[in-house]
């Protein structure tokens, strides 16, 4: 006989479903109210039926006085307490005891007790064992009249109350129990919905889940879901996209290297066909390396990002060109001020530093290559803005709106694979900026300008951190 582990998973059947869970939870809170509540009512009640019993002993005896003392004038004095006559009206035996000035009992109902309750001579109440003993004085003689009421009718009064109360709330919660059963089970049925919804999602179906008529809480775990979803789906996108680009892009500079080198073997070693291969190589090295940033640029998302100095990473990056003395004399870094930005207002974004790194590097590249040596400016501008700008011949309107195209190249006679341009788009556009292209820049008569409008990050006054403004922390567009 198969035994199943106790590490085994627990059969779905046998899971305590969140219906029920949260039916317990109910029930169980509101049955701690209640009996708190009860609790409070059997106060009040007790509180208010001593108060209802103490107001009709008092009353009882005042009115009885007079008549225990017209009974006491009637007989003669025999030495022995003068047993009252019961009233007609009352079926109810009364217990009470007219008592001199020395507490001696002269007269005393037939159910009271020979000897004196022993309660004080003086207005008032007072609980003596079993008994509760209201104490009224004659207004001109010297009796006094104890009336006698037993504690345990109060407290009789009290449990049928709480009896009936208990009873009562059993009655209520058993339906309560079978009702909040039937609505959470008929609530929770979305919870059900977006399970099944989600069981059915596989690695060859990524479509968002439907969050229509789902609550805000469910609406926004499921919004989480479709973000996952989103996530997974541009993660396959990237592997597709830089399959299809390597194999695009490669193709021919392997080709080329690979005839080269043959040619090299089957001949003389040929110094020139050695060299072609070698810039076949560094050909296919700087492919790769753009195909590299390509698949980067496809996973740049704006979640997670963070306050980065525009200023400090234009110059990190100008700096990487600057080794180059060429370019030490065509390239400048500037900071600048829009027109409706604050003064001394910095350049902050918010952004991913790695990615917008490369971006920025692959404008800078692509214009200190296509602008015929001419000066190539790296504006730096508030809020948030990057403005890459040469001061060469420019391109045509029909080239500039092809340029953010994959595999479009600027000039067919230069190096350049048309994924420059592409990278950067793909990276601005995954930081929720804007890439505007314009040629010739607005004022200049030649010349070619690419800007960089990203989001602005501002300053927490309180703790001096960046953070993100509300509209903008949602995930990225794509």
């Amino acid at each position: 006989m198969l035994k199943r582990s106790p590490h085994a998973p627990t059969p779905a059947t046998a899971q305590t479903s969140l219906a029920k869970q949260l039916t317990h939870a109910l029930l169980l809170t509101t049955a701690a109210v209640w009996a708190v509540c009860i609790v409070g009512v059997a106060w009040f009640i007790y509180a208010k039926t001593n108060e209802n019993f103490d107001y009709e002993l008092m009353e009882s005896a005042h009115r009885l006085l007079d008549v225990a003392v017209h009974q006491y004038d009637a007989h003669p004095l025999t030495g022995t307490p003068i047993i009252a006559q019961d009233p007609l009206i009352n079926d109810l035996p009364l217990i009470y005891q007219v008592l001199d000035a020395q507490g001696n009992v002269v007269l005393r109902s037939r159910a009271a007790p020979v000897q004196p309750f022993n309660a004080p001579l003086q207005t008032g109440f007072a609980d003596l064992g079993p008994w509760r003993i209201y104490t009224v004085e004659h207004p001109y003689r010297p009796l006094f009249l104890q009336l006698a009421d037993p504690l345990e009718e109060r407290w009789t009064v009290l449990i049928n109350a709480l009896l009936t109360l208990v009873l009562v709330m059993v009655a209520v919660l058993v339906a309560l129990g079978l009702l909040l059963r039937v609505v959470a089970a008929r609530k929770l049925s979305v919870l059900q919905r977006l399970q099944r919804q989600i069981s059915l999602r596989s690695g060859t179906d990524l479509r968002p889940v439907q969050t229509a008529g789902m609550p805000q809480e469910l609406r926004s775990v499921a919004e989480d879901v479709n973000r996952m979803l989103q996530r997974l789906s541009d993660a396959l996108d990237v592997e597709r996209t830089l399959a299809a680009n390597a194999a695009h892009e490669l193709r021919t500079p392997l080709a080329t290297a690979t005839l080269h080198l043959q040619a090299a073997l089957d001949g003389q070693l040929e110094r020139s066909d050695i060299q072609a291969a070698l810039a076949g190589l560094k050909n296919l090295a700087h492919r790769t390396e753009k195909l590299l940033q390509l698949s980067r640029a496809e996973a740049v998302s704006s979640v997670g990002l963070h306050a980065v100095s525009l200023l400090e990473l234009a110059t990190a990056v100008a700096g990487e060109f600057w080794i180059s003395e060429n370019a030490q004399q065509r390239l400048d870094v500037l900071e600048t001020n829009a027109p409706a930005a604050t003064e001394h207002a910095s350049a902050v974004a918010l952004a991913d530093p790695d990615a917008l790194a490369i971006a920025l590097r692959n404008l800078i590249e692509n214009a200190l290559r296509y602008s015929d040596n001419a000066k190539v400016e790296v504006l730096v501008q508030a809020p948030a803005t990057v403005i890459v700008r040469d001061h060469g011949p420019g391109v045509s309107p029909e080239l500039l709106s092809t340029l953010q195209t994959r595999h479009v190249r600027q000039a067919h006679d230069r190096a350049g694979y048309g994924l420059g341009m592409s990278i950067t788009s793909s990276i601005v556009r995954g930081l929720r900026g804007q890439l505007r292209l314009s040629s010739p820049p607005a004022g200049l008569h030649h010349g070619f300008e690419a800007r960089m409008e990203l989001i602005p990050a501002i300053m927490d006054p309180l703790g001096g951190a960046h953070v993100t403004p509300q509209e903008n922390a949602a995930p990225s567009l794509r």
